[in-house]
């Protein structure tokens, strides 16, 4: 489970810091934004993001639906401040709140979220209630990230257990899911209560990134608020972290670099 309070406070703490770090982020609210029907660019059309972090895709959707109405969301206070210094239009409304438990109003033509979905802890209860909020023909996009991402460093903590034999169950961070029981869970959330028929079509893609060290790695992942914020602790033991490096250094470098894969997930849901 993911600890909101603590999420709340790293990316709040962190927004100065989020774009500068946030590369694959930044990648895949491109390819998001392209998704996006551009026959209604030139619509009224009203617009939910959630997830809205500083405002990089919010600007995106600004720049490619000049007309549309947009309300963005996010978590993290820090993050809406540095988002509204940075966006003075009108016809975007922040909201600061938890998506999991704000009750919000209206209908929408499209429901965007960017790098986000990863951080609910009941995925599939979001998509039925924000697909209640689409008006007819209208989509719910987003990205996530899918099982492989930081496989590299998933594997590297479970040699780390086996070399030290330690009995624990922890692991550095969140479970993610795999393409397919993503489909799953957006079948199951519609299934039951959708009231005109849907379709879910979804892509994947990997990106990696180079870091001279894996200490360089773990201080990106700290720069945007996205260290482990589960309920469940990793373990924390000075020799454990020691040696964990030194079996992702060992295992995972090439004249490039200390590697981590990204894996991104798309998905849209017509109704």
């Amino acid at each position: 489970m993911i600890d909101k309070q603590l999420l709340r406070k790293r990316f709040s703490e962190h927004a100065k810091t989020y774009d500068e770090y946030a590369n694959v982020q930044k990648k895949m609210a491109k390819e998001l934004i392209h998704s996006l029907s551009k026959k209604r660019c030139e619509e009224k059309i009203n617009i939910l993001e959630i997830g809205c972090g500083t405002g990089y895709f919010t600007n995106l959707l600004c720049e490619a639906f000049p007309k549309a109405r947009i309300t963005a969301v996010d978590l993290a206070p820090g993050m809406i401040k540095m988002a509204k210094e940075k966006m003075n239009e009108e016809r975007i409304t922040f909201l600061c709140g938890d998506i999991e438990e704000m009750t919000l109003e209206g209908s929408y033509d499209f429901i965007v979220s960017n790098a986000t979905f990863q951080w609910l802890n009941n995925l599939q209860t979001v998509i039925e209630r924000l697909c209640q909020l689409l008006k007819r023909d209208g989509s719910l996009l987003f990205s996530t990230f899918g099982n492989k991402t930081f496989h590299e460093l998933h594997t590297s903590y479970e040699r780390t257990k086996e070399k030290l034999q330690l009995p624990i169950s922890s692991s550095p961070g969140q479970s993610f899911y795999s393409l397919e029981e993503l489909y799953q869970v957006c079948e199951q959330a519609l299934i039951s209560s959708a009231a005109f028929p849907f379709e879910i079509t979804g892509r994947q893609q990997l990106e990696l990134e180079y870091f001279q060290t894996v200490r360089a790695f773990f201080a990106s992942i700290k720069k945007i608020g996205a260290n482990n914020s589960n309920e469940e602790n990793s373990c924390q033991r000075p020799s454990f972290f020691r040696e964990l490096i030194n079996t992702y250094e060992t295992n995972y470098r090439d004249e490039t670099g200390v590697k981590a894969t990204y894996h991104c997930l798309f998905i849209t849901i017509t109704i």
